[in-house]
């Protein structure tokens, strides 16, 4: 699994669009309203490097109301939840 974060910049007005629109994309896992230099920060999880790049530089950047992205790729996760076990259910079958 590969993960990222997208930081977003938007449109004045346009946040909740731009989530809503931002959700249906595959891969695209959680959508964050947030306070501070970004309007939003986007969750990604795909299975390649490929799909990442994918989702980021086409998906991503046609939609609307978007006017500035910042991309973290993710090495590792820290986590409480068990993130693997919960994105693998299914896998294999």
């Amino acid at each position: 699994m590969v993960n990222a974060i997208v930081l977003i910049k938007v449109r004045r007005a346009q946040v909740h669009q731009v989530a809503q629109d931002l959700l249906e994309r595959q891969g695209v896992t959680e959508v964050f309203s947030v306070a501070g230099q970004y309007d939003l920060v986007a969750i990604l999880r795909t299975q390649t490097n490929e799909d990442i790049a994918d989702l980021v530089t086409h998906q991503i950047q046609d939609v609307e109301g978007i006017t500035e992205t910042e991309t973290l790729m993710a090495f590792k996760v820290y986590s409480n939840y068990d993130l693997e076990h919960v994105f693998s259910i299914g896998a294999g079958s």
